[in-house]
């Protein structure tokens, strides 16, 4: 997900997006840990991508003070 297309979420579609990112994260660590993760760089865009959302929260945070 690019940087601009997380800036057109709401709030709420923000914390869902890295609540399904958390999600699909846990689960590529438990298929990395068994062997079965067949694409290793989607674990590194996942968690980019936690990242993107997160600096956009907190952004937003602060601009709301």
């Amino acid at each position: 997900m690019k940087s601009a297309e997380i800036r057109q979420l709401t709030d709420d579609e923000l914390a869902k997006t890295i609540d399904e990112n958390k999600r699909e994260l846990l689960n590529l660590r438990l298929q990395a840990q068994t062997g079965q993760l067949e694409n290793t760089g989607r674990v590194r865009l996942v968690r980019k991508d936690i990242a993107r959302c997160r600096t956009e929260q907190s952004a937003r945070a602060s601009q709301a003070k």
